[in-house]
């Protein structure tokens, strides 16, 4: 069954580093709407996008900041960096109440990280994606809404299958759906591992256009999916006939990209697909990012379409529906079991009023 609950307790990208500054900015995370902003000293800062008073939502106009505060655009209650209610309209007594909730946040991979549960995150920390800040790679990232359940992504990343048919063209080759996948979980860690190694395939556009490979490629997709949130495509391609990878690590004949996911759930039925593709080769080509940057996008723009439908179809079938699974379905049928896992472990819902 596709998993709908969400995993509390656990780290969710809310935005990119630089989404996030001197202008308030709302993100609906797990169903909790979250203000986004930073201090004049440059730190993010993660609270409750509602005021105490008549709920107004603090991101949006006429709310502002002044220095290190944020003002109600609806009648003036003001708050603190730490969610405290410093100012009320019109009398000197401020309510002991009178404060939003803020949540933890960490800085880390040029995303910035918040922390949803009913508990502190004590020394966990977000999964890396240390690629995406790298001198030895260039990045080229975004982030598109869907209108369908978190879970739905996951199925669709795990299983790269479809690339071969709802990608076609982009970066989808008949070798993708051809070959058998291995799958791997670190029961302990809670980590997926699924690979797809192709020894003589296309070089899908995607490819063939960013790096200048003519002809047949030796291609290597191994994924690492962190749930619930950070899912990483390790991608290899190189010329075939080209050396494998050397026992050290190095691996000089191939080409590089690290496309990075962080699946976060908003609502029930919504998700934002924040991605990202990091490379190590054409550093500095600014063509070469532009045909990244613009392939990618409508690649994650035919993915949310496909899904969009399925939420659809899911909304109006019958309970009790039977999907069929085959070999393919392997590494997401594992990322659902661990998702629903870390789901009941975190099912107890935080406390509406402030922390």
């Amino acid at each position: 069954m596709i998993v709908t609950e969400f995993a509390r307790n656990q780290w969710y990208v809310a935005a990119y580093g630089h989404e996030v500054g001197r202008r308030q900015l709302g993100r609906t995370v797990l169903n909790e709407p979250i203000l986004l902003w930073r201090t004049e000293d440059g730190r993010a800062v993660a609270m409750a996008d509602r005021c105490v008073h008549r709920r107004f939502p603090l991101s949006e106009s006429p709310s502002h900041l002044v220095g290190d505060r944020v003002v109600c655009g609806y009648h003036g209650f003001t708050y603190g960096p730490d969610g405290v209610c410093v100012a009320v309209p019109a009398q000197q007594r401020i309510p002991r109440t009178a404060r939003l909730r803020t949540y933890p946040v960490v800085e880390q991979d040029s995303f910035v990280w918040v922390w949803i549960g009913d508990r502190e995150p004590g020394d966990t920390l977000p999964p890396r994606a240390p690629w995406l800040v790298s001198p030895d790679y260039a990045t080229v990232c975004g982030m598109e809404p869907l209108n369908a359940r978190y879970g739905l992504l996951v199925d669709n990343l795990l299983d790269l299958s479809h690339e071969t048919y709802l990608h076609g063209g982009y970066i989808g080759t008949p070798e993708v759906a051809e070959t058998p996948i291995t799958t791997e979980v670190d029961e302990d860690a809670g980590i997926v591992y699924v690979s797809r190694h192709m020894d003589d395939a296309a070089c899908p556009p995607f490819y063939a256009e960013s790096t200048g490979i003519k002809g047949r490629i030796t291609r290597w997709q191994d994924i690492e999916y962190h749930p619930p949130c950070l899912y990483l495509l390790h991608s290899r391609v190189a010329p075939v006939g080209s050396p494998p990878p050397a026992a050290d690590g190095t691996d000089p004949h191939a080409f590089h990209v690290e496309v990075v996911y962080a699946i976060t759930p908003s609502t029930e039925n919504s998700t934002y697909d924040f991605w990202a593709v990091a490379r190590d080769f054409a550093l500095d080509d600014e063509k070469v990012s532009d045909f990244l940057r613009d392939s990618n996008r409508t690649v994650v723009l035919q993915d949310v379409a496909a899904l969009d439908t399925l939420e659809q179809v899911l909304a109006r079938e019958p309970d009790r529906y039977q999907e069929l699974s085959v070999n393919i379905d392997t590494g997401g049928l594992a990322a659902r079991r661990l998702l629903a896992k870390m789901a009941q472990a975190g099912a107890v819902r935080p406390e509406a009023a402030a922390r």
